[in-house]
């Protein structure tokens, strides 16, 4: 494909803005003792998407930016937002190493070996964040606002982690398998290596 670096660049800052927005206008926020929150939301849904679109750099950094950006504008995440730029960036990158360096998704044409690789993909990388969101927001909320309100939230994160990652997968390879034909038919599918 010509100039594939921009296109790159283009598809990661959409990415990113669809993340933000998703993030910050399609949650549903839950407010939790301290002032604290968690939400439900598909924001890693895009981190997903876009790693196994232009692969796990592009995508981890498109949806990092985005809901990094979401929490710097929102006052009770403002924060987290480091602790979400390392957690999303991780998602992208692991569901595109998989996807793409073991699974070789952009380069096979059997369906069924796409579909089996991009859900083993989308499942460790939002695995990593079901594992290691409540647990690192634990540690960042302990010594932020003590072991009594970083306990609470845990459950909480916990709950909205796991069902923010179940939604997230569906969504993320439904349409995955969804945009594949059409953007090979468009010849602006990405091959990657």
């Amino acid at each position: 494909m010509k100039h594939e670096n921009i296109y790159k660049l283009t598809l990661t800052a959409l990415m990113a803005a669809l993340s933000y927005v998703i993030f910050t206008f399609l949650q549903i926020q839950i407010t939790l003792p301290g002032g604290d929150a968690t939400s439900f939301h598909l924001g890693n849904a895009v981190c997903v998407l876009g790693a196994l679109l232009v692969g796990g750099v592009y995508g981890g950094i498109g949806g990092a930016i985005g809901m990094t950006i979401g929490d710097l504008f929102n006052p009770v995440y403002v924060v987290y937002a480091p602790k979400t730029f390392i957690l999303k960036f991780c998602i992208g990158l692991i569901t595109g190493l998989i996807a793409h360096k073991i699974g070789h998704i952009s380069t096979s044409n059997d369906n069924k070996h796409v579909l089996k690789w991009t859900i083993i993909a989308t499942v460790c990388g939002l695995g990593f964040n079901v594992v290691f969101d409540p647990l690192f927001g634990y540690f960042y909320k302990r010594v932020l606002m003590g072991k009594p309100a970083a306990e609470v939230a845990l459950v909480w994160n916990i709950t909205t982690t796991s069902v923010n990652a179940i939604i997230s997968a569906v969504v993320a390879v439904i349409i995955y398998m969804a945009l594949r034909p059409a953007l090979k038919k468009a010849n602006l599918f990405l091959t990657l290596k």
